[in-house]
């Protein structure tokens, strides 16, 4: 038999087995060491440390349909270890927490916000979130729930939340980069009764852990920094085992929005690269950051990880890394372009979190409140000085 037969069907929780990639040989270790290890089965002679991808629609089911895998769309193994391996980031040594994928981060944000809401039900979302945003605004009042929103900076959330059932935080915001004190958020909004999901996505289980800080969801994208590599398309949620995660995982068995068994193994064998690149990244993007601030122009630098950083003190007490994106504002759209297009070291693309440096000008889509000659800038795995080279060089020829 295969490590893949051999896995436990609870998929996504956190069992404790004497096995390499088990919760409880992981927690104690250095992240590091949990990144590489994470998930990973019970070690097998002549068999590989991390199996393949297992593509199946459906698998061996003779009487009753019990076991760990029955259908294609409700399990499959390689999800399992990677459901394993998230779980054991985001919230390593905790029981009882259960860890779902998703085809994207959208899928994974949507299966949150329609499984907990019902109609007359009243959400509370940042006013200065992901572009997408918006659209799950419009969808959610579509279905008579009702939406407030507030800006993530100052913790002002706090003021909407009177009778909300959900609230939705995104720390850092994307693209803006504001953080709010997501402790004092949770514990306000569960004397209300509300639930909470943070989306973690910019920050990455190694920049904070939600479910710590009191949440009952972490969300995010695993197409940013969580693989790092730019060539798939993943999301999650972590949560604590109970009636919410039910409704999650039913969410995904109805709307059918689940990962391809080959994006699952292709994010499960990233993740053990995943401190290196978040250390060297996010390094560097604080180098590229005071680069900004020195800068003889004022162009309104932000980066949680700068001492000067509005968000700084909170991101400080509940942040272990301040990410690897940076934004700042050139005076017009035209500049902005010319900078962009000097560039030599940055793509010009959108999404965040990969190895290969990127910038777009952000405005150019639409969805963001945010000036024409908006940057945001995702720092890759090049070297320190020719990335901050190059970007100054740009800022330079840009002028003119």
């Amino acid at each position: 038999m295969s490590g893949a037969a051999r896995l436990p069907g609870s998929q996504g929780s956190h069992e404790s087995q004497d096995s390499p990639g088990s919760l409880g040989s992981l927690a104690s270790l250095g992240e590091g060491t949990r990144a590489v290890r994470a998930g990973l089965p019970e070690p097998v002679k002549h068999e590989p440390t991390l199996p393949g991808p297992v593509f199946a629609a459906h698998f061996h089911l003779p009487g009753e349909p019990t076991g760990p895998y029955t259908y294609g769309r409700d399990e499959n193994p390689t999800w399992t270890r990677l459901e394993r391996a998230v779980g054991e980031l985001e919230a390593p040594g905790e029981d009882g927490v259960e860890t779902l994928v998703f085809a994207s981060g959208m899928a994974a944000i949507s299966s949150v916000l329609f499984s907990q809401l019902r109609t007359g039900d009243t959400a509370v979302l940042p006013s200065d979130g992901y572009q997408a945003l918006p659209l799950v605004r419009e969808q959610l009042e579509a279905y008579g729930v009702r939406v407030r929103t507030a800006p993530t900076g100052g913790d002002a959330q706090l003021d909407v939340l009177d009778g909300a059932r959900l609230l939705w935080i995104e720390t850092p915001s994307n693209p803006g980069l504001d953080v709010c004190d997501i402790r004092r958020l949770v514990e306000a909004a569960h004397a209300r009764g509300a639930l909470v999901a943070v989306d973690n996505t910019l920050a990455t289980p190694l920049g904070q852990r939600p479910l710590e800080l009191g949440a009952d969801f972490s969300v995010a994208s695993g197409t940013k920094q969580l693989t790092g590599h730019g060539d798939l398309l993943l999301g999650y949620v972590c949560g604590r085992g109970g009636a919410p995660m039910a409704a999650v995982r039913r969410w995904r068995k109805i709307v059918g929005a689940i990962p391809g068994p080959m994006e699952a193994w292709l994010a499960h064998r990233s993740l053990a690269t995943l401190q290196l690149r978040v250390d060297r990244q996010d390094a560097t993007a604080l180098a590229v950051a005071e680069a900004l601030r020195d800068w003889p122009e004022e162009l309104g630098v932000r980066h949680p990880g700068l001492p000067s950083d509005p968000s700084h003190a909170i991101a400080v007490r509940q942040m272990r890394r301040h990410g690897c994106v940076v934004s700042f504002t050139l005076p017009t759209r035209a500049r902005a372009e010319r900078f962009l297009g000097a560039l030599r070291l940055v793509d010009d693309a959108t999404s965040f979190g990969g190895v290969r440096s990127t910038a777009e000008r952000r405005g150019r889509w639409g969805g963001d409140a945010v000036p024409k000659g908006f940057i945001r800038l995702s720092v890759g795995a090049e070297d320190p000085e020719d990335l901050v080279a190059d970007v100054l060089r740009a800022l330079k020829e840009s002028a003119g």
